[in-house]
């Protein structure tokens, strides 16, 4: 799952950001108001995470503003303010929780764990490909019943292409998805991370899902695309 981290803090924000990619998150981070609902309103993230006290519009606007046109997406207020005015009107912004600073990353991981698991974002939290299963909330993916263990990289990139399943995604789509928009590796890192991957999820069984597709990219499903 992709999570949007709007903060202007350096030192909070790359904590928040080591440890959601410890447990298998993929994250992009804004330093900004006006950035940060730039990318919010061109990319389908699977939630928010945004400070209220930010340079260019505040976090209370940028989520005013993200609900006029998505819903749905869980938003998690990160800030200092703890006043009861702060917290009413920031729910009545479109806000779905409130973590004041200081804070413990475990909470925030509780917090976050618990809003993706309510169902309020329409992608189905368990994704079915053929015999493949891949449960977003828990990162655990089985196949035939086996339970795969993958790495963070290996199930962020299995994730996204089941996401997309039936889509050919290109190297430099699955590169700027995956890894960090700051990664200025060679786009054929892909193909060693699927290599790996198809190790795991295909090798050991009858029925193949990861195919190339040629000059292009990747794509998932249960037909051949060689």
């Amino acid at each position: 799952m992709r999570i949007l981290l709007v903060e202007d803090e350096e030192k909070v924000a790359r904590f928040i950001s080591v440890g959601l990619k410890a447990e298998r998150f993929a994250v992009d981070s804004a330093r900004d108001g006006k950035t940060g609902l730039q990318m919010a309103t061109i990319n389908p993230y699977d939630l928010l995470i945004v400070d209220l006290m930010l340079p260019g519009i505040s976090g209370t606007e940028l989520i005013r503003r993200v609900r006029r046109s998505n819903t749905e997406v869980p938003i998690v207020v990160l800030t200092a303010r703890d006043a009861l005015s702060d917290k009413l009107a920031n729910f009545e912004s479109g806000a779905d929780d409130y973590l004041t600073k200081p804070f413990a990353f475990a909470e925030l991981l509780v917090r976050i764990k618990a809003l993706l698991r309510r169902g309020a974002v329409p992608r189905a939290n368990v994704i079915q490909i053929a015999d493949l299963e891949i449960d977003r909330v828990a990162h655990q993916v089985r196949r035939n019943g086996i339970a795969i263990k993958l790495t963070a990289k290996e199930y962020g990139l299995l994730e996204y292409l089941a996401t997309n399943a039936g889509r050919v995604l290109s190297r430099t789509m699955i590169v700027e998805h995956v890894w960090d928009q700051s990664f200025e590796g060679l786009t054929n890192i892909v193909d060693v991370y699927v290599r790996q991957l198809r190790a795991k999820i295909d090798e050991p069984f009858e029925k193949k899902l990861i195919h190339t597709v040629r000059s292009v990219g990747y794509v998932i499903n249960e037909d051949g695309a060689e």
